[in-house]
């Protein structure tokens, strides 16, 4: 059922081969049960959530909640098999056409897709700030990654986004402070018997859905086991303060001209400088040294095992 649209609606074929693909790893007749499943004219019509609309005069806080409504309804992906590749390194333009594509199919999310739906669901939320928020974290022996949209709205911080677990997406725009919500979330963390390791932030996503710059994911990285608690806290309120004076100045995230300008000509400042640049080659790593190569490809496959 999975891999039925809903409605009964053909699913295009880039997506189909690549959910074939994947599931003749697992079963050798995946594709022929596919396509009997496709082909069954006496299947239950699956509702197709509806995208939500909004009226300009309905406030944002009501506008955030049906969003997640219907990142609820899509339902969280456990098949173990990803329907939508993303690749962090793509322009916003690509990423809203991808948006739009899991829309149109409605088939069940991870928490990766869930952040790219919310970015192109509140894209019309001129008011409203957002950023990437991830999380690294230890539980058995192993580590766990997830992710979720943060959001700003009239100084008071929440997040969008869709997890196994109850607690660790949607929080809704009233913590004061952004690192009230993300000790939150690690307090949510530790109830799952979860001990948070990393938190890696981003900027403010433009909402223009043709821009071609891309999401920088990871502007502060901050190492729990390098900091202090409350060097934690100062560190949380110095990524804020910044996405504060970079909207207040009126600066977007950069053009990928002017990055590759700063990171061909200028040497990356240490940690030590007294000035800080607003570009995705100057990160704080906030006690956690980044490797040499800042341009490998992120991996994308911790994003198919997390809480």
């Amino acid at each position: 059922p999975f891999f039925v649209n809903r409605g009964g609606l053909p699913v295009d074929e880039p997506t189909w081969e690549r959910m074939w693909r994947h599931v003749g790893r697992i079963h050798p007749e995946g594709e022929r049960v596919a396509q009997r499943i496709r082909g069954a004219a006496d299947l239950p019509k699956i509702p197709i959530p509806s995208v939500p609309a909004f009226q300009p005069s309905t406030p944002i806080p009501e506008r955030l909640e049906a969003v997640q409504r219907y990142i609820r309804e899509l339902q969280y992906n456990h098949t173990g098999t990803q329907f939508f590749e993303i690749k962090k390194s793509r322009p916003l333009t690509g990423l809203m056409d991808l948006a739009k594509e899991m829309t149109k199919e409605a088939l069940p999310i991870k928490c990766l897709e869930a952040v790219i739906l919310g970015i192109y669901l509140t894209n019309n939320m001129t008011t409203l700030d957002r950023f990437p928020i991830s999380f690294k974290t230890h539980f058995s022996g192993n580590y766990f990654r997830h992710i979720v949209l943060g959001v700003n709205f009239g100084g008071r911080y929440g997040a969008l986004g869709i997890s196994r677990r109850e607690e660790l997406m949607y929080k809704a725009p009233v913590f004061r402070t952004l690192s009230e919500l993300i000790f939150d979330f690690e307090e949510a963390y530790r109830r799952c018997w979860h001990t948070l390791k990393k938190v890696k932030l981003g900027h403010c996503v433009s909402h223009d859905p043709h821009s071609v710059e891309q999401i920088e994911w990871k502007h502060s990285i901050l190492d729990l086991d390098k900091l202090t608690r409350e060097d934690f806290r100062k560190e949380l309120e110095r990524h804020a303060r910044d996405m504060r004076l970079k909207i207040g100045k009126g600066i977007g995230p950069p053009s990928p001209t002017k990055d590759r300008k700063k990171d061909v000509s200028s040497p990356q400042r240490g940690q030590a400088s007294p000035h800080r640049r607003n570009s995705r080659g100057d990160r704080r790593p906030s006690g956690e040294k980044k490797p040499a190569d800042s341009k490998a490809m992120p991996d994308l496959n911790g994003y198919q095992i997390r809480v």
